[in-house]
């Protein structure tokens, strides 16, 4: 078993997960890397296990749990990145979207999130680390995006209850809260419309969100946090 620090990373194929898997290699971690397509996007190393895997099955929560615990022997850092997001009018969200959102937003936070804790109580110590979306806390007009919201909201309301609940074992429980990022999700949309939507007039790079996320790894005092990475648009109207 290796005495380096253990991350588990969903939704690690592209975007922010797959750079997240990267910093965290780097940062001497191993890591167990999971999403539907994750072998097609990443190779096994030694620090790196991958599981694929519809996240919003408990199965799949099952085996990546597992795995990390056969290969590496601890848990020590979850970060709860798969997500989905997409913009319609309320009235146009079908029930179908809805309990997709809610599988892959809410059922893939659930189920692994609870097995990662069972482990992380053993240790009496361990963080986990959700990725929101700051327009739970600050909608913007014109972007239409009420139904994802409630899981991304929920997310962010289970992170304090859960700060709270194991405070006493030693697990934290934050959230980076991003505006829009550059990222494989928005590679069809006007560049210059994105800018608008945060005050300060750019888009995040993916860094700025990993850098959230190593941040509140290694914050000991810091739980029950949603840091907004978002330009300042959570802040206000502007």
């Amino acid at each position: 078993m290796s005495s380096k620090r253990t991350a588990v990373v969903t939704g690690a194929s592209r975007g922010i997960g797959a750079a997240l898997v990267e910093a965290l290699l780097n940062a001497g971690y191993n890591v167990m890397a999971t999403s539907r397509n994750i072998n097609q996007s990443l190779a096994a190393s030694p620090n790196l296990v991958l599981v694929a895997g519809d996240i919003g099955k408990k199965e799949t929560a099952t085996k990546v749990v597992e795995a990390a615990i056969e290969n590496f022997g601890s848990i020590d850092l979850l970060v709860t990145n798969a997500g989905i997001f997409s913009t319609k009018p309320f009235t146009d969200f079908t029930t179908d979207e809805f309990n997709t959102l809610v599988s892959t937003n809410l059922l893939g936070f659930l189920y692994i999130t609870q097995l990662a804790v069972a482990q992380m109580l053993k240790q009496q110590s361990g963080a986990v680390v959700s990725i929101t979306a700051s327009l739970a806390d600050q909608p913007i007009a014109g972007v239409n995006a009420a139904v994802p919201m409630i899981t991304k909201g929920g997310l962010n309301a289970v992170i304090k209850s859960l700060a709270i609940e194991y405070a006493k074992e030693g697990i934290r429980f934050n959230a980076v809260a991003p505006g829009i990022v550059n990222t494989p999700m928005h590679k069809d949309d006007p560049k210059e419309f994105l800018k608008t939507l945060q005050p300060m007039g750019r888009i995040a790079h993916v860094n700025d969100v990993i850098d959230a996320v190593l941040y509140l790894a290694h914050a000991d005092q810091v739980t029950g946090e949603v840091l907004h990475v978002d330009g300042g648009s959570h802040a206000g109207r502007w």
